[in-house]
């Protein structure tokens, strides 16, 4: 752990879920990752004011000043490890509804892990996983969510929950939230029998379905239509030859953003 890092003991929050406060870590996911491996049972939420290495996909840097909600989750032996990634999706669908609870409007999921205001970055979602000693599954889900500010001068465009409300949002009051929906959509997933439900919901929050994106992969850049979602969470891209089930790209919703990547989790 971090010489800077101050750990209070994890503290009870409700449902069997414990919640490890942190006024300042390098990520939450890290941290969340060290507790799995340590022997931790899962069920654990860890929350830090701020990072100082705060990290999205493909170890992209997320901005994370104080003010902001830093979150990461613990689930160990969630579901058979081929439908770990759904984790994600469940995630996603519990942030959409935990920012409506407060009554957020206006927002979408963006696949494969983004929350949008008004074409807008919000929050990042990133998803990992670890083998425990004892050779169990543990996953992590880290949620970042623009609260109070937004990076500027990156090459997309980003926005805040103030930006969206006209007004504060607590960081500490939609971790409530979240972790309470969060809570819910994992009993509804099921381990993963109950995916159809958990894609149902990420659907009706999508960003940009049905209409023009662009994917850009190790294949190269490829515009069309999206589609959808299939049964295990693939993205749908529908082109002038069919449609096309894509693993793993990064999307960009029209107008399509030239030579420009998404960052943050």
């Amino acid at each position: 752990m971090n010489a800077i890092d101050f750990q209070i003991v994890p503290e009870p929050l409700f449902a069997g879920w414990r919640v490890a406060r942190f006024a300042r870590l390098a990520s939450t996911n890290d941290e969340a990752r060290r507790a799995a491996l340590s022997g931790d049972a899962g069920r654990l939420w860890v929350v830090a004011e701020e990072q100082t290495h705060g990290r999205g996909r493909k170890g992209r840097f997320w901005s994370s000043p104080p003010g902001n909600l830093y979150a990461s989750v613990v689930v160990v032996d969630p579901c058979p490890p081929a439908l770990a990634p759904q984790l994600g999706f469940v995630a996603g669908v519990s942030l959409a509804q935990a920012i409506a609870d407060l009554g957020g409007a206006e927002f979408g999921l963006k696949w494969p892990n983004d929350l949008m205001w008004r074409g807008a970055k919000v929050a990042g979602l990133l998803a990992e996983g670890v083998t425990t000693g004892d050779r169990r599954l543990a996953c992590v889900v880290g949620v970042g969510v623009n609260c109070v500010s937004a990076p500027s001068g990156l090459d997309y465009p980003t926005a805040s929950l103030a930006d969206a409300f006209g007004r504060e949002i607590s960081p500490q009051g939609l971790f409530l939230r979240l972790a309470t929906r969060f809570h819910e959509a994992l009993g509804l997933w099921s381990r993963g029998q109950g995916f159809a439900a958990i894609r149902s919901l990420w659907l009706a929050n999508a960003a940009g379905l049905g209409g023009p994106i662009r994917v850009s992969d190790p294949r190269g850049a490829r515009e069309g239509a999206f589609e959808g979602l299939d049964g295990t969470g693939r993205l749908l891209l529908r082109t002038a030859q069919g449609v096309e089930t894509i693993e793993a790209a990064d999307l960009y919703l029209a107008p399509p953003l030239e030579n420009k990547e998404s960052a943050g989790p």
